[in-house]
């Protein structure tokens, strides 16, 4: 069911959003999620994506995805697919593009490694991270913290968590605990990332020498693309053939996501967004395409991300990440001024400050700061 504005009866708009956390005066020639994507673009933790890892650590070569690619990649496929479903474009983008604000430096080593310093003081998870990012750590506005972004927004950044850390979020976690779905927007942003990561660790992967060509045809989903685009040009070679590859690996998957997807929709006539949340996750792939793209992952788990060079990279992310916890959390004053507590703080609360700091690094300034506390020369 389409209203008037275009968007199916059951998709997020500005008449049945939850809102802000604080009132503001409506934007004026922009939606409300227009507003959410600006301020996401114009934060500071979106533009040090730039300079965070995507698999390989941000100096080993500037042709490589970093999060900042990434989660444009992500939020155009996002966008692509909420169009043709009627659904939200502006709400898929915004939470297309937040969704890695969170992350460490150093990709999912960093992660691990700071996750596993925060042991005792309630853990450490980039999409609670994200959220926390824009509720709190931005401060750009005079009347409040963080960026104020519509519940919808902060929903979909929000991928899954615990039931511990779900009672903590109030009206944000609630779904975790009463088995409820987020909205569809949320729902698509989560598999755009995850048809964005797959497809592109596979170009970045040739491009680096890590996997070859040959590997890669023994996964399914690939050798098809790839006879196909053999057999339709002969003589390409080199990038085209890597290029052609993946670019129809992705307009399948998307493809199927759409198909699929609108068929769950209808199975389950859907009106309104209520309904949406009472369902069952409705975006999804077919099972043939899900088995394929799972396949797809198992094969970069084994040939590409247990790669022993990217291994050893990972070994020395984890060990940076560490010193400098331990190192902060020794000294509190060799934080910079801002990030600085005071004496009453419990450790629980300090800890939380040091995360912040590690987590909002670059990978180079990460080894940066690495190096003014431990090399002798540098200071």
């Amino acid at each position: 069911m389409k209203p008037m504005s275009g968007l199916a009866s059951y998709a997020v708009s500005e008449e049945n959003s939850r809102g802000r956390l604080h009132a503001e005066t409506a934007p004026q020639g922009r939606s409300e999620f227009q507003r959410d994507r600006d301020r996401i673009i114009h934060s500071g933790a979106f533009r040090r994506l730039e300079y965070k890892t995507q698999v390989f650590v941000n100096h080993e070569g500037d042709l490589f995805r970093t999060r900042l690619t990434h989660s444009i990649e992500v939020a155009q496929i996002a966008r692509s697919i909420a169009r043709q479903l009627h659904l939200n474009e502006d709400l898929v983008e915004a939470i297309s593009l937040a969704h890695d604000l969170g992350h460490t430096p150093f990709g999912h080593a960093g992660q691990d490694a700071l996750n596993q310093c925060m042991k005792e003081y309630g853990g450490f998870e980039h999409n609670l991270q994200s959220v926390r990012v824009v509720d709190v750590l931005e401060d750009r506005y005079a009347t409040f913290d963080g960026l104020n972004l519509c519940f919808e927004t902060r929903e979909g950044m929000l991928k899954h968590c615990s039931p511990e850390k779900a009672a903590q979020l109030g009206e944000l976690g609630e779904r975790f605990l009463t088995d409820r779905r987020p909205s569809l927007e949320g729902q698509i942003a989560n598999l755009a990332d995850e048809i964005a990561y797959n497809n592109h660790d596979v170009d970045d992967g040739l491009r680096s020498g890590l996997i070859t060509l040959e590997q890669l045809a023994t996964v399914p989903l690939v050798a098809e693309h790839l006879r196909a685009v053999q057999d339709q040009y002969p003589e390409l070679s080199g990038r085209r053939v890597v290029h052609e590859t993946v670019r129809r690996m992705i307009n399948t998957l998307v493809t199927d996501l759409i198909r699929q997807s609108a068929r769950n929709i209808a199975e389950h006539n859907l009106q309104t967004l209520e309904d949406v949340r009472n369902a069952p996750a409705l975006i999804a792939f077919s099972a043939e395409l899900n088995n394929k793209q799972k396949e797809l992952k198992r094969f970069l788990h084994v040939h590409l991300y247990r790669h022993y060079r990217v291994m050893r990279m990972s070994a020395k992310a984890q060990r940076i990440i560490r010193e400098l916890f331990g190192a902060f959390m020794a000294e509190h004053r060799l934080l910079p001024t801002q990030y600085q507590t005071g004496r009453g703080e419990s450790d629980a609360e300090r800890a939380r400050v040091v995360a912040d700091y590690i987590a909002g690094m670059t990978d180079r300034y990460a080894i940066r700061e690495h190096r003014r506390l431990f090399a002798i020369e540098e200071s």
